[in-house]
């Protein structure tokens, strides 16, 4: 078994190689003027199962997980494991409107070209794994989450919303914290107080989990609602950290700190979901 990894994902693919005691190998990537990508792994051959981790947004590397896929292919690779940290695409599971393209069954029918495993992490909607004809796996990242703030006072787990309340209960089930979803309640036409739901949140240590932290702009209402309501401390955590439109320097404003898992490598990615992802390939989930 051998991991590979790609631009996207070198530390959790590194992370990923220790945890399951195997070889890594980083992918020689490089850019031509015109953007096109050169794609090659410097190895004699390939006979063993390999494991690609690579994110599959932007769409540059989209390309370039699908390079390394027939690279592997073309070096005898007895079998492919696609590990794809965050997909891109993953929110397009129908055709809302007339003429639209299915954009996540066109990207999950390009990965299977090659390879026969995918596995995702936290993905946005796990439906549309069954379009991938072969085995599928999707790693919840709350186990590791749960790990890093095990221990460091966290008195409430709070989901965005009531539909991600199993993510924030793996959490705070881990830690031992309390758990609850935010609501938002209209005062008025321009007013939305958002609070805990049945948690009192005074005087607590609460901890926001979600799965994507994009803009921010949910987060950072939530942590101005929690200082509102006398909160000790705000803390934000989400799987995949996006952080468009300068959303990490607006969420330091208002949140005591700001974390992310290493899906998408950025300067607060550092909670690593390799070990998860290993007990999948090892078949103990």
């Amino acid at each position: 078994m051998l991991v590979i990894g790609g631009t996207s994902s070198r530390n959790l693919a590194q992370d990923l190689a220790q945890e399951l005691g195997t070889k890594f190998i980083q992918a020689n990537v490089v850019r031509f003027p015109d953007g096109e990508c050169y794609v090659r792994i410097e190895e004699e051959e390939l006979d063993d199962e390999v494991i690609i981790v690579q994110n599959t947004h932007p769409d540059t590397s989209l390309v370039e997980m699908l390079l390394l896929q027939d690279a592997a292919a073309g070096m005898g690779a007895r079998k492919i494991t696609t590990v794809v940290p965050y997909f891109g695409y993953a929110r397009q599971d129908e055709r809302f409107k007339t003429g639209e393209a299915l954009s996540a069954k066109v990207m999950i029918r390009a990965l299977e070209l090659n390879s026969k495993h995918l596995v995702t992490i936290d993905v946005h909607k796990p439906i549309i794994l069954d379009w991938f004809r072969g085995q599928t796996n999707d790693v919840h990242a709350a186990p590791c989450v749960g790990r890093f703030f095990d221990g460091h006072g966290i008195d409430l787990v709070l989901a965005p919303d009531e539909g991600a309340m199993q993510r924030a209960s793996e959490v705070a089930r881990v830690i031992g914290a309390d758990v609850d979803h935010l609501e938002k309640t209209r005062l008025s036409g321009e007013v939305v107080r958002m609070a805990p739901k049945n948690v009192d949140a005074k005087d607590k240590h609460a901890l926001i989990v979600d799965d994507i932290i994009s803009t921010g702009g949910t987060i950072e209402a939530a942590a101005n609602q929690l200082k509102i309501l006398g909160a000790k401390s705000v803390i934000a955590v989400c799987t995949h950290g996006l952080f468009t439109k300068n959303a990490l320097d607006r969420l330091r404003k208002c949140c005591n700190a700001v974390y992310s898992t290493n899906t998408i490598e950025n300067e607060v990615s550092v909670i690593s979901v390799a070990p998860q992802i290993a007990r999948v390939l090892r078949g103990q989930i």
